[in-house]
């Protein structure tokens, strides 16, 4: 049985690990941290783990974490988990770090997140799609979940060259803000409206220009996140513009599809829908979705992926990659369907 230990478990994140660890065959939740929540009771905290999870909140050092620990999943804010991680790795845990603060090369974070980092280490981009050497690491840093629905939708395509250039909507349901709550999450702001935010500077750019140019050096990308009225989801469109030499010259749409089955041929959690996606189908789940059409114009092709932010885009993909680094089947804990309806 993983022993496993989640630092930061007051937010949406450390909930959603819980639910999917208590799913889990083969690993067990044995400490969680939260200085400001030390001696509740999970359940009462995160209401839906009642008569689920027996763990209260605790307050240890790293190296106490990491001696009761096989694996560790830090869930802090950004700036945070680099206070833990070091200590964590060097006291002999394994880590998947669910912040930002080593998905990115040290110069392109400091830029990014405008922070000097106080102890980089390099880790492996937790992608299991994109990069298979997750398996039997002993540090990944989970992506984030803009970057994971917009690079998945388009990797196979980008990956085979025909891209000039990505251009990416996406719309994410409140719960992607944060259990805190603010302007934006306060519901008479955010019911029966769209709210688009940062429209050219959302700091996850960096992570889709990481991936898409390890696939096709020069590609370029934009992104524009939007804010809808629901509580999980990301609902991404890209628009895919296909380089000079291939207008006219895209393959049909059996074709497309022939590149998206190999490429995914061994990536269980990516689903190709022949219509669009649905948030409803993968809503829980860790699961992508994804459909495209090819424009008439012959120099465009529209992708539309769907995911659930909290699960394949975060806590589900962070015990994905859990299953990788220890061995056990990628599926594991994990081989369930959305909700439906």
């Amino acid at each position: 049985m993983i022993k496993v230990g989640i630092v930061g478990g007051s937010g949406y994140t450390g909930g959603e690990l819980l639910r999917l660890l208590s799913l889990h065959p083969g690993a067990e939740a044995v400490c969680i941290t939260s200085r400001k929540l030390e001696g509740k009771s999970v359940g009462d905290v995160h209401t839906h783990l009642r008569a689920v999870s027996s763990l209260n909140f605790e307050s240890p050092s790293p190296a106490e974490v990491a001696e009761r620990c096989d694996i560790v999943f830090t869930a802090v804010p950004h700036g945070t988990a680099m206070d833990w991680v070091p200590e964590l790795l060097d006291a002999g845990a394994k880590v998947v770090d669910l912040s930002a603060d080593y998905r990115l090369p040290l110069e392109v974070f400091e830029k990014t997140y405008g922070m000097k980092h106080r102890a980089f280490r390099e880790a492996v981009f937790g992608m299991p799609e994109l990069h298979p050497e997750v398996r039997g690491a002993d540090f990944v840093a989970n992506p984030g979940c803009y970057p994971t629905a917009a690079s998945l939708s388009v990797a196979p395509l980008v990956g085979a060259g025909f891209a000039e250039r990505v251009v990416f909507d996406s719309k994410s349901g409140i719960s992607g803000a944060g259990i805190a709550p603010s302007q934006t999450s306060h519901y008479p702001n955010m019911a029966e409206n769209v709210i688009a935010y940062k429209l050219t500077t959302h700091r996850h750019r960096a992570e889709i220009n990481q991936e898409l140019s390890r696939l096709s050096p020069g590609v370029k990308a934009n992104f524009t996140p939007h804010v809808v009225p629901a509580v999980r989801g990301i609902f991404t469109t890209a628009h895919l513009l296909v380089k000079d030499e291939f207008v006219g010259e895209i393959p049909d749409k059996a074709g497309i599809e022939r590149i998206y089955r190999d490429f995914y041929k061994d990536s269980p959690f990516i689903r190709l829908v022949p219509t669009v996606p649905s948030l409803a189908a993968v809503r829980g789940s860790n699961f992508c979705d994804i459909g495209f059409e090819v424009d008439g114009s012959g120099d465009r092709i529209v992708i539309v992926s769907a995911i659930d932010n909290l699960v394949k885009g975060a806590s589900g993909q962070a015990i994905q990659n859990m299953n990788l680094m220890m061995g056990t089947a990628e599926t594991e804990g994990l081989w369930f369907p959305g909700g439906g309806p």
